[in-house]
């Protein structure tokens, strides 16, 4: 018996690991965008010594990385915006699908926000584009995560594609649940049972 669960426990845990992974990092960067942000204020108005001139652009680029990172994590709590209401007037079984089929737009759309922001990073490299400021930034870091994110949302949207159709298990019926604990009470209040995880 264990060596047949310890199989079916390993992708659970890779996982959870890419989940924390990715949480920390948009933690530490938010938490970073902050201080500077902070720091900007201080420097402004309380230490006009201490200023930086290029507080602001650092938090732009911070954040938007940020953005792109948890990009990936709405796609496993469906979080993204989409027509719930129309999912929820065809029937349980044909919820699948149409979820599917929903999950392979979306890695299709992510893997051409991949294609294309892949060549605004090779154009920043060709022409050697930096800041206007005086950090002058490497401008590419920035445009990266472009693709960086929506290769991420692209594996999610994969991952969630395989487990509506070749890897499915019971019926599912996570349409408009916003986080596990969501789906497994709303599936209660139907009287049905929901998927624990999405992905």
């Amino acid at each position: 018996m264990q060596a047949e669960t310890a199989p079916r426990r390993t992708p659970s845990r890779i996982l959870a690991l890419w989940d924390l992974v990715e949480e920390i990092l948009v933690g530490l960067l938010g938490l970073l965008a902050l201080g500077i942000g902070v720091w900007q204020v201080l420097g402004r108005y309380v230490v006009p010594g201490r200023s930086i001139s290029y507080g602001e652009e650092v938090t732009v680029y911070l954040i938007v990385w940020a953005i792109m990172i948890v990009a990936s994590q709405l796609v496993r709590l469906d979080g993204h915006v989409r027509p719930d209401l129309v999912l929820r007037l065809i029937p349980a079984r044909a919820q699948r699908f149409v979820e599917a089929g929903n999950c392979l737009l979306g890695l299709c759309f992510s893997a051409g926000l991949v294609w294309y922001g892949w060549q605004i990073v090779d154009t920043a490299l060709l022409i050697d584009e930096h800041s206007s400021t005086d950090l002058q930034f490497p401008m590419w870091i920035y445009y990266l995560s472009l693709p960086t994110g929506a290769a991420l949302m692209a594996m999610r949207y994969l991952i969630r594609s395989l487990r509506l159709t070749i890897l499915h298990g019971p019926s599912i019926e996570t349409v408009g649940a916003s986080s596990p604990e969501g789906m497994i009470g709303e599936g209660r209040a139907h009287g049905g049972h929901r998927a624990p995880g999405a992905f």
